[in-house]
């Protein structure tokens, strides 16, 4: 019997989507639930699952299409066929290697669309990859190891196809080569959010710095016992979140923005935590984070940035928000001028702590220093109101106990 395979609902005010990536060809096997193509919404990739086992029968729509709620992109063919086609591969293939082909197919249908990229660019052995993922899952940061490990004379981990290719690839050093890629949809839609910001608001960055030296002595006095009891690590994004809980209570217009003729304030935080996902950037939202502890919103923060690196965050993850968060310290950037996240109205900007010489009580002493920007709406927000809410950040975090008593 045939199951038409369609376009699942995508999530709010979502209509269509565009094929990013097939997982599944014509006449490969599928069990239930097992994902056969991957859609790139404006925010995020959506595995579309398989109803039924069976064969794939057809697809109805080519990688690129853009495809609505409730279109037909595939056929799955259900009945005992479904088992005849591994076997025939099997049977097919060479009689040196196949325990290798299967352990291939099963950690093929596991690997995520992010995840198959990787392994394809880097051109390494998924099977002898050891995943740290949940369940054991590969994920995009073990497929890069693996590939720096080959770089650097480690154990082998391309399959004999790679290595066999990568000779003519040498052979061509020198050549001036041009690639062409269509951007995904994820790209497009970053592009248009992000030149729209610019062109709509009135941009303005704030600069200060921050001495780290005390969240740094609270994270090394605490942390082992921080982690014994929540099990999850003690990082410098709990601080900056709750720091900025205080600047946006004190400054509400930092955590509102324009509608049309009218200005939307928040009793509430939600601040959007940008993470680096395969596809570009995204921003996650942890809600009511005014009212969450530091253990909470450290575990809301891996928690994104795991599920961001192997593609499973939803359209819900990253509804919403009031404030974003975005911290290029992580990549090494000393300073920047970040952009706001439409409709938000502000943003700050996180950069690297280094060591630098500072003036304290008249003498010059090392401290580890950070600076921190804060991006605004201009129309929105006064230049006294940007500075004072990026102020009370920055004191919170030189004196971390102004968050515990709500100064």
């Amino acid at each position: 019997m045939a199951t038409e395979i369609k376009v699942p609902t995508l999530g709010e005010s979502v209509t269509e989507a565009s094929v990013g990536e097939w997982l599944k060809q014509p006449g490969d096997a599928v069990a239930v639930d097992e994902p056969i193509a991957s859609l790139e919404t404006d925010k995020v990739a959506v595995e579309v699952p398989s109803p039924v086992a069976g064969v794939l029968s057809s697809h109805s729509v080519a990688v690129g299409d853009t495809v609505e709620v409730g279109a037909l992109i595939a056929i799955v063919e259900e009945g005992a066929a479904a088992a005849a086609k591994p076997a025939a591969k099997a049977d097919a293939a060479p009689a040196a290697a196949p325990a290798a082909d299967t352990a291939a197919s099963d950690a093929s249908q596991t690997l995520s669309p992010a995840v198959r990229r990787a392994v394809l660019e880097h051109g390494v052995d998924p099977t002898t990859i050891t995943g740290t993922g949940k369940d054991g899952r590969l994920t995009k940061e073990d497929v890069l190891a693996a590939a720096r490990n080959k770089g650097k004379g480690g154990s082998a981990s391309a399959s004999p196809a790679s290595a066999q290719t990568a000779a003519p690839v040498a052979a061509t050093t020198g050549e001036r080569r041009e690639e062409r890629v269509k951007m995904t949809r994820m790209r497009q839609t970053i592009a248009k959010r992000l030149k729209g910001a610019q062109e709509e608001a009135a941009l303005l960055t704030t600069f200060n710095d921050c001495d780290m030296s005390a969240v740094i002595e609270a994270r090394s006095k605490y942390k082992d016992l921080f982690a014994k009891k929540h099990d999850i690590k003690l990082g410098f994004m709990g601080f900056f979140a709750k720091a900025a809980c205080l600047a946006l209570k004190d400054v509400p217009s930092v955590n509102a923005y324009i509608q049309g003729e009218e200005i939307v304030y928040h009793d509430y935080v939600d601040i959007s935590v940008a993470v680096s996902a395969p596809n570009g950037l995204v921003v996650p939202v942890i809600r009511d984070c005014q009212a969450k502890g530091f253990a909470q919103i450290e575990k809301d923060i891996a928690d994104f940035g795991s599920r961001a690196r192997d593609g499973s965050l939803t359209m819900d993850d990253m509804k919403g928000g009031t404030f974003t968060i975005s911290n290029g310290g992580v990549f090494g950037s000393l300073m920047s001028t970040p952009i706001i996240n439409p409709p938000q109205s502000a943003v700050l900007g996180l950069h690297r702590i280094e060591d630098r010489p500072v003036a304290v009580n008249g003498e010059v002493v090392i401290k580890p220093m950070m600076y921190i920007a804060l991006s605004y709406d201009h129309r929105l927000i006064d230049g006294r109101e940007a500075v004072t809410a990026l102020k009370i950040i920055k004191e919170a975090i030189e004196d971390p106990t102004r968050m515990l008593i709500d100064l």
